[in-house]
This record gives structure tokens, C-alpha cells and sequence, in this order.
């Protein structure tokens, strides 16, 4: 007698650990995405929350719901509950490679933080239109790549920038820091259950809030809290006169060497799923992202978001396809609410 086709349930239980940690690393984006906007290119606000944000907002959110269908799909073809979807975000190296090296040299030249940005939009475009170029010949490349050239850099990338920045900062201020560690430890290394089930990851995030304020690293707890609903706006007629403008060539050098290092950081992590057990094609997972950076310039966001570091360990975390949800879910309202 055939078996049914299996249909994985959408929430796990350690789903909402792998949400914990896969929305602080998308929190950080949007903190830093503010901060640099306007200490360094002086956006106005209405550009930041009513542009970049929302145009953010729509592609982690469309590109989250795909990367959760997509694992639940692979669940299905192999009969197996135990698939987790790909995590997916802004790209962090792209965000400092256009800060610095396109918008803020245009700002400094100009004076004009919206020319900046509508150049930002076009590097943003154009990143996406290469990853997409890229996701027609990446099964190719993959073949005929070994497994440990593609994972050995990209344990590079995820010392060099991603773990060494944050490493400093906890040890410059380790009275806030430490013990929000130590709950790392034990809730993703020992695998041990904090009461009433809570995830490591809140309970992390939690307590490093409150030692922060109760230790004055925090200027005091918010008494107030801002809200301003927004919605995204087509930024396609600022796009297009950037795109005629040949200021955009100038920063070539820049867009084109970002579009391929998304193209390949997205096939080492593809990989570094398979390793761990799941195992994606490259053709979609990388389209999906291409669309996610196009459809976000489009709407107003001039960072690319890309699949991130981190499968494996949310794997083994017990994460599967509603973490990824909920992450989508999350990140847009933050972004559509100020």
C-alpha cells in the first residue's frame, strides 16, 4: 500500500530558538542600515523608514516565505521531517562595501544624500541582476568545485566578519556581555533546556538587555516607544535616472566584484547546507535571491539580501521551516512600523 505523501508541520518547538538567532542577525542589519544612513550619508528620515526600511521589509519577507516552502518541498520529495530552510537576509559585506565605498564618496562630493541613494538603488539592482545572471551556470560551477575550496573560505568570511567584530565588543564590556555568552553555550553546545522550555536565544537577548540597563551601558530604558506605519513606494523612476546618469560607472568596481562574491557566498552556503545534510539546488536558491535584491532596489532599499551563514547550526539547533517564517514575519514589522 503507497505511503501518503508526508506534510511536515510548519512550527517545531526549536523553530523558535532558530528565530531568535537568525532575527538578531537581521536586527543587526536594520540598526546598523540606520545608523550609518545617518551618521555618514545624513538621509533624512523619511528616506530611511519610508523607503530603505519598507523596501527591506518586503524582500526578507518574500524571500523567508520562499526559502520555508522551498524546505518543505525538499521534506516532502525525501520523506523527512527534519529539513531546514536556508537562512536568508541582508548581506552584511555588501552593506559596508556600498556604504563606504559608493554613497558615502558621492555624499562627499555632492552634498546630496538622495543622489546617493538613488545611486545606492542601482548598485543594489544591478547585485541582484548578476546573482540572477549567476544562478543559470552555478550548478555548473559547483560540480566541478571541490567541497573544501568552497567551505574552507567560507569559514574565513564568517571569522573575519562576522564573529571578530562582535568578539571585541563582548570583551569590551564584559559585565553585560559574559553571562549573555554563557547562556549561548549552554543552550547551543550542551543542548540543555532552559526552564518552562523558554528558547537560549530570548533568554540570551533578555538578560544582556537588562544587565545593559541596570549597569548604565544603556542610557536608561525607553519610556517611550516611536510608531509610524509605512508601506512600500515603486522607486523605479529614481532608479532609472540614476541608471542614466554615468555617475553609476564610476562604481563598477565596486557593484561587479559584490554581485559575484554574493554569487559565490550563495553557493558556499548552499553547500555548507548540503554538508549538513540538506541538500538544495543552486538554480533556485540563488534566483530567489537575485529577485529578492532586484524587487528590494525597486521599492527603495539599496542593500542586497542574500542566504545566510549559519544552516548547520540551525539545523542542528532543531529549527526547520517556521523559523525562517517567523523571521520574515518579524523583520517586516519592525521595518513597516518605524
Amino acid at each position: 500500500m503507497p505511503q501518503p505523501p508526508l506534510n511536515p508541520a510548519w512550527f517545531v518547538r526549536k523553530d523558535l530558538d532558530g528565530f531568535f538567532g537568525l532575527m538578531i542577525d537581521n536586527l543587526i542589519q536594520l540598526i546598523l542600515i540606520v545608523s550609518l544612513c545617518r551618521e555618514l550619508i545624513h538621509l533624512p528620515d523619511e528616506y530611511i523608514f519610508g523607503k530603505i526600511l519598507p523596501g527591506a521589509a518586503f524582500s526578507i519577507l518574500v524571500g523567508n516565505l520562499f526559502y520555508a516552502w522551498q524546505a518543505r518541498r525538499l521534506a516532502r520529495e525525501d520523506g523527512r521531517e527534519d529539513v531546514t530552510a536556508l537562512p536568508y537576509g541582508i548581506n552584511t559585506v555588501s552593506l559596508f562595501a556600498f556604504i563606504f565605498f559608493i554613497m558615502m564618496p558621492i555624499y562627499q562630493e555632492t552634498q546630496d544624500p538622495v543622489w546617493a541613494w538613488k545611486v545606492g538603488l542601482v548598485a543594489c539592482f544591478l547585485n541582484g541582476a548578476i546573482e540572477i545572471a549567476g544562478a543559470f551556470v552555478a550548478d555548473r560551477v559547483r560540480s566541478v568545485t571541490p567541497r573544501a575550496a568552497l567551505l574552507s573560505a567560507l569559514a574565513g568570511i564568517a571569522i573575519t566578519f562576522i564573529s571578530m567584530d562582535f568578539t571585541f565588543r563582548i570583551f569590551a564590556q564584559p559585565l553585560v556581555a559574559l553571562i549573555p555568552l554563557a547562556l549561548i553555550f549552554i543552550a547551543y553546545f550542551s543542548q540543555q533546556r532552559f526552564p518552562l522550555g523558554l528558547p537560549g536565544g530570548m533568554v540570551a537577548v533578555a538578560v544582556g538587555t537588562l544587565l545593559g540597563w541596570s549597569l548604565g551601558a544603556v542610557k536608561g530604558a525607553p519610556s517611550s516607544i516611536d510608531f509610524a506605519l509605512a508601506w512600500t513606494d515603486f522607486t523605479g523612476g529614481s532608479l532609472l535616472e540614476a541608471l542614466r546618469h554615468p555617475a553609476f560607472l564610476n562604481y563598477l568596481s565596486v557593484i561587479i566584484p559584490m554581485g559575484i562574491f554574493n554569487v559565490v557566498g550563495s553557493l558556499q552556503n548552499i553547500e555548507s547546507a548540503e554538508a549538513a545534510g540538506d541538500r538544495y539546488r543552486a538554480f533556485p536558491s540563488l534566483l530567489a535571491n537575485g529577485f529578492g535584491s532586484v524587487v528590494a532596489a525597486l521599492l527603495g532599499s539599496v542593500f542586497p539580501t542574500t542566504i545566510y551563514i549559519g544552516h548547520p547550526g540551525w539545523k542542528r539547533l532543531g529549527a526547520r521551516s517556521g523559523y525562517s517564517v517567523l523571521n520574515g514575519l518579524f523583520i517586516a514589522l519592525i521595518c513597516l512600523t518605524g
